[in-house]
């Protein structure tokens, strides 16, 4: 089976970057745990493309543990790619 590779938006960088800034103003080493915690979901999803749930139109949301967030992708089957679109948090005013 050929495997996917990732591709990320700009904005699911930036959405990972003020993330894991506003964690670590919380608590020191927290923005670290955020990262490690997208990591293992993003793991999920290299290893199962499909396994995150539909929301709308084509776009796969995964939800992380520990942190409040959704991974929101695109799957290319005929490129083999996986476009991350944003990691969005699911409260209101996360930054605010």
């Amino acid at each position: 089976m050929k495997k996917f590779r990732f591709i990320y938006s700009p904005l699911a960088l930036s959405d990972i970057e003020e993330a894991k800034e506003y964690y670590e103003k919380i608590q020191k080493n927290l923005g670290k745990r955020f990262l490690n915690q997208l990591q293992i979901t993003m793991l999920a999803i290299k290893r199962n493309p499909f396994f995150a749930s539909v929301r709308y139109d084509d776009i796969r949301c995964a939800q992380m543990k520990r942190f409040p967030y959704l991974i929101h992708s695109h799957v290319d089957e005929n490129d083999f790619t996986v476009t991350i679109i944003a990691v969005d948090s699911t409260h209101k005013e996360p930054f605010g």
